[in-house]
């Protein structure tokens, strides 16, 4: 049975690994599924692993040490940045199979603490308004009936081709992402999730136990919203049978 640590024990992981870049385009094999005897990792445990070693340091300190880099990020609007560490955060958490290959199986996510992804996307929304973060694209996606190709317009990762008929493609990462905070920027646009190989991951993301509390708490609002919401998405039915065969390769 896979075991799981806390947010103090990346630190080490994280030193070891800091020169390694994980682009948004590598290849995921989600589909491939995680042995039981995996470890994952939490943001306590692996932090602390590095410090344990040196010279003792404030418990305080340590626990702020996971999330200090995106929360530098987050604080200075640099999303670009911040959606690089996020995608970081969740390999180190994953556990060192993710860590070894450098991604992470839809499998994997089962592993991760509620509280460490709660502490990830709360860094999120503060820093945007409540704008960004997974709780919002969980909310999103419900709204879209879970369907993937709507939430994908409505969050903007897919844009609107210039084409006599109405049709929509796929963003180029990361050049054609809204890498700032603007009235225009939709909602829910970040953080990224690579779908190269499907949506597995994302799914396993938007439907963790996490967020379930998130979505209890806005019941009355999505109740409120369901009339729109359906609407809505008669209206995007047309639309959908002019859009591009979905390869979710953004």
């Amino acid at each position: 049975m896979a075991t799981a640590t806390s947010l103090h024990s990346l630190n080490g992981s994280f030193l070891h690994h800091h020169h390694h870049h994980h682009h948004f385009f590598t290849s995921s094999h989600d589909s491939i599924s995680l042995k039981p005897t995996t470890k994952s990792y939490s943001l306590f445990t692996i932090f602390s692993s590095s410090s344990s070693s040196s010279s003792v340091t404030t418990s305080s300190s340590s626990s702020s040490t996971a999330l200090d880099a995106l929360t530098a990020h987050l604080s200075s609007s640099e999303f670009l940045q911040a959606d690089e560490e996020t995608r970081r955060l969740l390999i180190a958490l994953a556990g060192e199979a993710a860590q070894k290959r450098g991604y992470v199986f839809f499998s994997e996510l089962q592993f991760i603490p509620a509280e460490e992804l709660r502490a990830i996307d709360r860094l999120w929304k503060n820093h945007s308004g409540g704008r960004f973060g997974y709780s919002v694209q969980s909310r999103l996606w419900e709204k879209s009936s879970r369907d993937f190709t709507r939430f994908f317009i409505r969050v903007g990762w897919m844009k609107k081709l210039e084409s006599e008929v109405e049709q929509y493609g796929y963003r180029s990462f990361p050049s054609e992402f809204m890498w700032e905070l603007t009235d225009g920027t939709p909602e829910g646009h970040l953080p990224l999730t690579n779908a190269l190989r499907g949506t597995q991951l994302l799914r396993s993301i938007l439907t963790h136990p996490a967020f379930e509390e998130e979505e209890t708490g806005e019941a009355a609002e999505q109740s409120e919203d369901e009339e729109a919401e359906k609407k809505r998405n008669v209206e995007l039915q047309p639309k959908m049978k002019r859009l591009l065969n979905p390869d979710y390769s953004f």
